[in-house]
């Protein structure tokens, strides 16, 4: 059996919008992160960036399950040692709302080079505005 591979001019790469308003986090990550790796297509290859670009309108109004607000930490580490910082989901929000969005859907993709350049095909907002009208997305309803 050959493994399918699709030619670099031959891939379809459409636009697409989710809008999170009232979406549970993880529920809209999964759906994305499928998306941008392109496992939704026929011609699908794990090897390969077949996926689709994906806009999110008004992350700032995404949910989570129960005390997850203030339960749920981010950690980051500055470098230093010793010098490990954390953050809570409703910090998080307050500060930068599509970072929610950016961190749940980089937790699926792939650790390499890949994963890379399918996590820039994501754009995240916090309002209802985005500068992709040219590109005409389609709504996802998730």
């Amino acid at each position: 059996m050959k493994t399918y591979y699709t030619p670099v001019d031959e891939i379809d790469r459409k636009w697409c919008m989710v809008n999170a308003d009232g979406k549970v986090l993880g529920r809209i990550a999964t759906e994305i992160a499928r998306r941008l790796r392109g496992k939704h297509k026929p011609t699908f290859c794990n090897f390969q960036d077949n996926g689709d670009f994906i806009i999110v309108v008004n992350a700032d109004r995404v949910h989570l399950t129960g005390k997850k607000w203030d339960d749920k930490v981010y950690y980051r580490h500055t470098g230093y040692m010793g010098a490990i910082k954390d953050r809570t989901a409703k910090e998080v929000r307050e500060k930068s709302p599509e970072d929610l969005i950016v961190m749940a859907v980089k937790g699926m993709l792939p650790k390499n080079k890949l994963g890379r350049a399918q996590l820039k095909k994501l754009k995240v907002y916090a309002g209802p505005d985005h500068p992709h009208a040219a590109q005409q997305p389609e709504l996802l309803d998730i």
